[in-house]
């Protein structure tokens, strides 16, 4: 099966559902080794590989989206 390729101009345009799509997943309670084979986990490893300085690594979103689900609401 064909599949289509992604300029980088998408994948950024993209990044905040991809952000969105692995918060979901957590809540979801999935497991690292099912989000690691995720295609939003693939789009963010990709714009951390091209664009570093711009984009974390998605191991660092995921801590931080963590952290930020275990905290108690105020």
């Amino acid at each position: 099966m064909a599949q289509a390729k992604l300029t980088i101009g998408e994948l950024e345009a993209g990044y905040p559902l991809y952000c969105k799509a692995l918060r979901r997943l957590l809540k979801e309670g999935r497991s690292i080794k099912d989000i690691e084979r995720t295609v939003c986990w693939g789009h963010l490893e990709t714009l951390n590989r091209c664009l570093p300085g711009r984009y974390k690594a998605p191991s660092y979103l995921l801590a931080l989206i963590r952290r930020d689900l275990n905290q108690p609401k105020h």
